[in-house]
């Protein structure tokens, strides 16, 4: 029960990876509550908030209605794949929207009344230090979430921790989409499993145990770092193990 007596914020707790983080902060003792764009999904055991990240005036409503948090979790986020020429105003507005202004809206309306000792986890990805392939959009959203992540730690410490979560390859829809833009997706399955030393591609639950660290206070001297839990992927060469 690491995060008994915490209250947390968990944006897009509809699946994935917030899903996950939900459950795993739920197991541990933690009050949470969460949104996403619609309705409430089924199954779910805690408070339920339909909300567009991206909208500054309904994040500040939901924050008003939330109250004090220990911990805030950005996680909300989309994926378009585009190359820079490719892409739209309507994919920049999507994705930009939602992945830096909504971290940035979130971020703006829960720090001033977050409890002293808070704990604010912001999902990157390795792809903020990296580039996918026709992932411009997104790649550029995670670097900025990376950057503010810093910033958020260097302003607001020591009243608040702001740290990142960096995944790799993680089993959501977002690798499936991935994957369907290799000419050969079954070829490029194999070899990106290759890759990775534990010949594995994560599962949310991976990303969920960091976060419940991130969010105790096992993790109290941590703060503007960047959590990379890809299984090792980005430790390797470009040379790929599989043939050697």
């Amino acid at each position: 029960m690491r995060l008994a007596g915490k209250k947390a914020f968990v944006t897009g707790g509809r699946q994935g990876i917030g899903r996950a983080i939900v459950g795993a902060f739920l197991k541990e003792g933690a009050e949470v509550v969460t949104c996403g764009r619609g309705g409430a999904p089924d199954g779910l055991p805690c408070e339920w908030h339909d909300l567009d990240v991206s909208d500054p005036v309904n994040v500040q409503m939901v924050a008003e209605a939330v109250g004090a948090l220990d911990i805030l979790v950005n996680n909300a986020g989309v994926q378009v794949e585009k190359s820079v020429t490719e892409s739209t105003d309507a994919d920049w507005d999507l994705v930009i929207g939602a992945n830096c202004r909504g971290v940035f809206n979130c971020c703006r309306a829960f720090i001033p009344t977050m409890k002293s000792g808070g704990s604010i986890i912001n999902i990157g990805s390795i792809s903020g230090k990296v580039a996918d392939p026709s992932m411009a959009l997104y790649n550029a959203s995670k670097a900025f979430v990376h950057g503010l992540t810093r910033s958020i730690a260097v302003d607001h410490g020591p009243s608040l921790r702001c740290n990142a979560i960096c995944p790799g390859w993680i089993n959501t829809g977002m690798l499936e989409a991935a994957f369907e833009l290799a000419k050969d997706p079954v070829a490029a399955r194999q070899d990106a499993l290759a890759r990775h030393p534990v010949r594995r591609f994560g599962e949310p639950d991976d990303i969920a145990s960091m976060a419940v660290w991130l969010a105790s206070d096992e993790a109290s001297f941590a703060t503007g770092q960047f959590f990379t839990v890809d299984g090792g992927m980005t430790a390797a060469s470009p040379l790929n193990p599989g043939v050697f």
